[in-house]
């Protein structure tokens, strides 16, 4: 993903605080396709994070199932990912909330193939405070099985009745 020609947008002066750094990767794919990535930054509210952190990313039909949700929540922070370049990457720093609330969608929709069930997911993970959103991203990265962590979190936002 790291592409000489990637295109950086420079941190906004308050966002270099004591908060963890986020940042948005995007990239155009083959045809109209394209890919979604969230890193994590060094920062100082994070002495161990050294190097960018991967943490998590959507590419494929399952993004194009959610596209229209995320480009309506980008467009409300001033994102604009309609005219993204073939060639280049697109890098753009996002807050924690939006970073936390991404991530954890991501995680949860990559493996999915109901759709029905893509969009109960997405919409649950959307309505989720920040908090709510944090602890499961943070089991969902740092325990030994997170797979099973995504899938409590899909049955529970999964209505039983579909």
């Amino acid at each position: 993903m790291a592409s000489p020609r990637a295109r950086v947008v420079p941190l906004p002066r308050k966002a270099a605080s004591a908060l963890p750094h986020y940042e948005l990767r995007a990239r155009r794919l083959r045809g109209s396709d394209m890919a979604l990535e969230i890193w994590q930054l060094p920062a100082s509210a994070t002495p161990h994070v050294r190097q960018p952190t991967y943490v998590a990313g959507l590419h494929g039909r399952n993004l194009s199932l959610v596209e229209h949700r995320l480009l309506r929540r980008l467009k409300a922070v001033r994102i604009d990912l309609n005219d993204l370049p073939v060639i280049d990457a697109l890098r753009v720093p996002i807050d924690e909330e939006l970073a936390i609330n991404l991530g954890l969608l991501f995680r949860a929709l990559a493996p999915m193939r109901n759709r029905d069930h893509m969009a109960a997911v997405a919409a649950g993970i959307e309505a989720m405070r920040k908090e709510e959103a944090g602890y499961w991203l943070g089991m969902a990265m740092h325990r030994k099985h997170p797979r099973r962590v995504l899938m409590a979190l899909r049955f529970l936002l999964i209505d039983p009745a579909h």
